[in-house]
């Protein structure tokens, strides 16, 4: 028996073992995240700053027009994933069907924050500005119940599923990159010249 058979069959697998996302999906991953957590930053200095703050519209401004931007972009990510997949992960059955639930889980509350947000804004009976260049429509007039409704979903919930879903998805990723070692964070990163080769896109 040579020295590789002898090896143990749970050791994890090479980085260079996988295929990585392609660019189009790894562009939109990181484009995602840095939007969600400019999204949050502003959210949490706009909130403790004074009402008659100068800057506080344009940040309530931003922080709408960034949550839309956020929605879009993974309507866009389900749909290329949809078309093209994604690469093997390199892990046990019920590894993967966590990743799966977990993924899933994140996906819905990034559409449902942003989506809670606009019909807060929305149930004022005014148009949501976005960006300062595009007035996209309120209802047709100020509904108190629905704006509480959607307040507290906004702020009373999903706004803490997201950070308890960033946390697990964050951590997951140092886990797989310092315990297993297995690849999976190289898998959203761009490819080395001798790294894993890019996932191509189904036929």
């Amino acid at each position: 028996m040579d020295a590789a058979s002898s090896e143990p069959t749970h050791k994890a697998a090479q980085p260079q073992a996988g295929a990585r996302y392609a660019t189009m999906a790894q562009a939109l991953h990181w484009l995602t995240a840095a939007l969600v957590f400019a999204t949050l930053a502003l959210a949490w200095v706009m909130y403790n700053m004074p009402d008659n703050a100068p800057t506080r519209g344009l940040l309530f401004t931003l922080h709408k027009s960034f949550g839309i931007t956020i929605f879009a972009l993974v309507v866009a990510r389900l749909v290329w994933r949809a078309r093209h997949g994604v690469p093997d992960l390199k892990a046990p059955a019920w590894m993967r069907a966590a990743a799966a639930a977990s993924h899933g889980l994140l996906y819905l509350t990034l559409l449902a924050l942003p989506l809670s947000g606009y019909i807060m804004s929305a149930a004022t009976g005014r148009p949501i500005s976005f960006f300062g260049v595009l007035d996209l429509p309120g209802f047709a007039e100020k509904t108190e119940s629905t704006m509480d409704a959607a307040f507290l979903a906004h702020v009373g919930f999903l706004q803490w599923a997201l950070y308890a879903l960033l946390l697990l998805h964050v951590g997951a990723a140092i886990w797989h990159e310092a315990v297993r070692r297995d690849g999976a964070l190289e898998r959203m990163l761009p490819a080395q010249r001798d790294g894993a080769p890019t996932m191509p896109p189904k036929s």
